[in-house]
C-alpha cells in the first residue's frame, strides 16, 4: 500500500505543479502576444521549444519581427538575453570569448578569460548562415553540451541556455548553409509567415503611434527551469509513443518504407524521436493538459522533422517537397 500511496502522492504533486506552471506559461504567452501580433503558431512553437529545453531555428523573410520575438521572449521569461549579428568575418572568439594576458603591478603575468555573448540564458544568433562554418561550429558544442572549451579550459554556460537562430530564406549569396550535424541540434525549425490582413492592420496602429507596447516579465529563470523539469515528468501514453516511433522511422530511406523510402536521401535519427517526445509534452503543458495526445505528435511533426530530412535528386526533380512527404507520412497515422 505504501508504494501505491507514494505513486498517488507523486501524481498529486505533478498535477499541482502542472496547474501552477501552466498558469505562469499562459501569462507569459499573453505577455508575448501583446507585442507580437498575428504569429500565434510561431509564439506557441517557440515557447514549446524553450519548455522542452531546446533550440529553435526561425526562418522567414526580413521584417516579420523575428528579432523582436526573441527579445520579447527574453523579457517575458525573465532570461538574460544577448544578440549576435552573424557576418562572414565573425570569429569563434567573438561568440565564445577569449583569453587575455594580464600583468600585475609586480610584473606577474597570467591569462584571464573574458566571456563572450554565448554566456547568456537566451542567445539570439541573427542570420546564422552568414557566418563561416568555423564560426557556426563554435556554437555546436555550446548547444549540445551546455559548456564550451577555450584554450583547454572548460567553461559552463548559464542555465537555462537556449539558442534562437534566425535565417533569411531569400538572400543566399554570401551564405554558408548549416551542416546537417548542426541542423540536428535545433529541436525545431519554425517558419515565420506573413501576418494576415487583420493582424497587419493591428501592427500598423500599434507600432506607428506615439506609444508602443512593451513586454513585461511574466516568469523567472527559476520558474522556467521548474517547468522544464516538469515537462520531463509528464506521462506519455503508449499510443503517443507508438505514433512518434512510427512517424520518425517512416521518414528514413530504405525499402522498409516503400515508395516514400525511395524518395528520401537521409532522414531523422533517434535525436528527432527524443525532440518530438519532449515537444509533445511541452505542448500539452502549454495548453494546460497533463498528458500529450497523438494530435500533438501530428501538429509538431513538420517543425521537428523537416530540417532533419533531405530528398533524393529524382524526388526533387519530380517537384516533391519535404512538407508534402511529412504530410503523407502523417496521413498514415491519423
Amino acid at each position: 500500500m505504501a508504494g501505491a500511496d507514494g505513486v498517488e502522492k507523486l501524481e498529486d504533486v505533478i498535477v499541482r505543479s502542472a496547474e501552477q506552471i501552466a498558469g505562469n506559461i499562459r501569462m507569459a504567452k499573453e505577455a508575448v502576444s501583446t507585442v507580437i501580433f498575428g504569429q500565434e503558431r510561431v509564439i506557441d512553437n517557440a515557447l514549446v521549444t524553450i519548455l522542452a529545453g531546446g533550440h529553435a531555428l526561425l526562418i522567414g523573410v526580413p521584417g516579420l519581427a523575428k528579432t523582436k520575438l526573441v527579445e520579447t521572449l527574453g523579457t517575458t521569461l525573465g532570461l538574460d538575453a544577448k544578440r549576435v549579428q552573424f557576418t562572414p568575418d565573425l570569429m569563434p572568439s567573438d561568440i565564445l570569448g577569449a583569453e587575455v594576458l594580464d600583468e600585475t603591478v609586480t610584473g606577474k603575468r597570467s591569462f584571464r578569460f573574458i566571456a563572450g555573448p554565448v554566456f547568456a540564458q537566451l542567445l539570439m544568433a541573427d542570420e546564422i548562415n552568414r557566418a563561416s562554418p568555423r564560426t557556426q561550429s563554435a556554437l555546436l558544442q555550446a548547444m549540445q553540451e551546455q559548456h564550451i572549451t577555450v584554450a583547454g579550459a572548460r567553461h559552463d554556460l548559464p542555465k537555462p541556455f537556449h539558442v534562437l537562430a534566425t535565417q533569411n530564406p531569400l538572400e543566399q549569396e554570401g551564405t554558408y548553409p548549416l551542416p546537417e550535424a548542426q541542423l540536428d541540434r535545433f529541436l525545431m525549425e519554425i517558419d515565420v509567415e506573413y501576418p494576415d490582413r487583420d493582424a497587419e492592420r493591428r501592427i500598423l496602429f500599434e507600432t506607428t503611434g506615439a506609444e508602443q507596447a512593451t513586454a513585461k516579465a511574466a516568469m523567472t529563470a527559476e520558474t522556467l527551469l521548474t517547468a522544464q523539469r516538469l515537462v520531463r515528468r509528464l506521462p506519455v501514453g503508449d499510443s503517443v509513443v507508438e505514433a512518434i516511433l512510427s512517424l520518425v522511422r517512416s521518414a528514413r530511406p530504405g525499402e522498409d518504407n516503400g515508395d516514400i523510402g525511395k524518395l528520401i536521401a537521409w532522414g531523422p535519427g533517434p535525436r528527432a524521436s527524443q525532440a518530438l517526445m519532449l515537444a509533445v509534452r511541452a505542448r500539452a503543458l502549454l495548453d494546460g493538459r497533463l498528458a500529450p495526445s497523438v494530435d500533438d505528435v501530428l501538429d509538431l511533426a513538420e517543425p521537428v522533422l523537416k530540417h532533419r530530412m533531405a530528398l533524393t535528386f529524382p524526388a526533387r526533380a519530380e517537384g516533391r517537397t519535404i512538407p508534402d512527404i511529412i504530410k503523407q507520412l502523417k496521413s498514415r497515422i491519423g
